[in-house]
């Protein structure tokens, strides 16, 4: 077997494409072309892709200055304790293997990973291990079986790029919006119906990939995203039709009163009311009909409102009216209905610097 490849630097050991079952051959080729074992320290750089191991070799353990281990594209199903000793390492890449929820060890939580990139598994869920790693800035779960992102995905504080792509995710967690530093995230080619307002929290959020999903509209908070530049939504229902949901339920009583005294400013102090009144008072919201002055609490219509991006796109956002004989404008397919929501419409296109449909 010809020895190893350093085509990168002395730090770089590139066992690649050898056809290895394990290190332990190898590394008796090593000895023999006179590498002693502190050259195995001065490694910082493992490259392993391409071979045929099926468990993580206890023999990367005597590399322990790694930063980075490649073990992508073999046969791994499992990832052994030894591991664990590499406490420099920094990057692991173990993509298009075999290994799912069961294959890593209980402690990893432990490890100071920066990138963790496990595309092309077996993944159906993401392992309670992974979410302890708060150092973790890239995280990489492509083209498994997950069908869910658990709500401890908060815990990895400092994620900056989250890829899922390729999974049967239904739904996104309302905590993905404690993630404070989240710039890239890639949930397409799922399954996934809705985004939950709360996505409008991750100010950080430059990219957001979510085509080929099953969106029939978006959130009007989606707006407040004013750092993202890329918004891909090809090949989601609301690409190629637009919904409207008519479902209204008459306000009751209390909120017919509610909507009394917030819309003709009726006054009324702390002592005038229980304190449940008056909380309930603060919870108005006001149409988005500009022109009017109407507010709801809990009984509203939900309605289709079509933005302008980039002067090209009109996508539906979802908003809420406060009764149905109020037909906002904004709600109307026609052209001339693009003049009223224009100044919404141009503050749009200037935060969206690229929206992708086709």
């Amino acid at each position: 077997m010809d020895g190893p490849e350093a085509a990168e630097g002395d730090n770089v050991l590139n066992l690649c494409r050898l056809g290895l079952e394990n290190l332990s051959q190898e590394l008796e080729n090593l000895s023999l072309e006179q590498v002693a074992e502190d050259r195995r320290k001065e490694v910082h750089q493992l490259l392993l892709s391409h071979n045929r191991m099926i468990v993580l070799p206890p023999q990367v353990a005597t590399f322990s200055n790694l930063l980075l281990l490649d073990i992508s594209n073999n046969n791994l199903a499992y990832l052994g304790e030894h591991i664990l000793g590499l406490t420099k390492l920094r990057t692991l890449l173990a993509k298009n293997n075999r290994l799912d929820e069961f294959s890593l060890p209980k402690e990893m939580g432990s490890m100071k990973l920066e990138v963790l990139n496990l595309s092309g598994n077996h993944f159906e869920e993401i392992p309670s291990q992974i979410m302890q790693l708060q150092t973790l800035k890239t995280l990489s779960l492509g083209g498994n079986r997950l069908k869910g992102i658990p709500e401890e995905i908060d815990n990895l504080i400092s994620l900056e790029f989250l890829y899922l792509g390729g999974n049967f995710i239904t739904s996104i967690p309302p905590e993905l919006a404690n993630l404070p530093y989240l710039s890239y995230l890639v949930l397409c080619d799922n399954r996934i119906q809705s985004v939950p307002p709360q996505l409008a929290q991750v100010y950080s959020l430059r990219s957001l990939s979510l085509h080929n999903n099953l969106l029939t509209y978006l959130p009007r908070e989606i707006l407040s995203l004013v750092h993202l530049q890329e918004l891909s939504l090809r090949g989601n229902p609301l690409v190629v039709r637009f919904v409207r949901d008519l479902t209204y339920t008459p306000p009751s009583l209390l909120e017919l009163a509610g909507r009394t005294i917030k819309s003709r400013g009726v006054p009324y102090g702390p002592w005038e009311l229980p304190e449940n009144l008056r909380m309930y008072l603060d919870l108005a919201s006001k149409c988005p009909n500009p022109k009017c002055s109407g507010v709801y609490f809990d009984s509203c219509v939900r309605q289709i409102k079509f933005v302008d991006f980039c002067g090209k796109y009109r996508l539906p956002l979802m908003h809420y009216l406060c009764s149905p004989e109020c037909s906002s404008p904004c709600c109307s397919t026609s052209h001339s209905s693009e003049s009223d929501s224009e100044d919404e419409a141009s503050a749009a296109a200037r935060r969206m610097q690229k929206v992708l449909l086709g």
